[in-house]
């Protein structure tokens, strides 16, 4: 066999291929369309789950924006309390420090009320001791009186009798 020149060998190429390549490309080319056809319909449904995603973070966005209201109401609702818990404290403790004067007051008071209770013990047992010697005076002169008058009726019925 001799050689092949260039124009016959593209001929004989050009023949092969519309005899066996050319059905064969346009298999794989109507393949490449089915492909084509469902990467379409995926892409279509990646972009359907695309808005639903971003409905959902938008739906999150705003449930954060809810969290971040109730965070903040929260801050206040505790420092609310912080602040009514001083002022009751402070209340509290401005009335327990009335209350220790007032006792402080009371404890000076019944000090003062011994004080004179002692005085008016003490006045009373020098006047019930000023009574009794006065008594005990008055009961040995009577008892004095009493014997002397003894005496003076012995030597009387002393006398009588003889």
């Amino acid at each position: 066999m001799g050689e092949i020149t260039k124009n016959e060998f593209l001929e004989l190429l050009e023949e092969f291929s519309g005899k066996t390549l050319d059905p064969k490309f346009k298999n794989i080319d109507s393949r490449f369309e089915k492909f084509d056809g469902r990467f379409e319909k995926i892409d279509q449904r990646f972009e359907k789950i695309d808005s639903q995603f971003a409905e959902v973070n938008s739906q999150f966005n705003k449930v954060d924006k809810r969290f971040e209201k109730i965070d903040s109401q929260f801050v206040e609702f505790k420092k609310e309390i912080i602040h009514q818990f001083h002022v009751i404290s402070e209340g509290v403790i401005s009335n327990v420090q009335l209350v220790a004067e007032g006792v402080v007051n009371l404890h000076e008071q019944i000090g003062e009320t011994n004080k004179r209770i002692e005085d008016t013990r003490q006045e009373v047992l020098a006047a019930v001791k000023f009574s009794y010697a006065e008594l005990d005076r008055r009961i040995t002169t009577l008892e004095t009186e009493m014997k002397d008058l003894k005496n003076r009726m012995d030597k009387i019925e002393r006398r009588a009798v003889s």
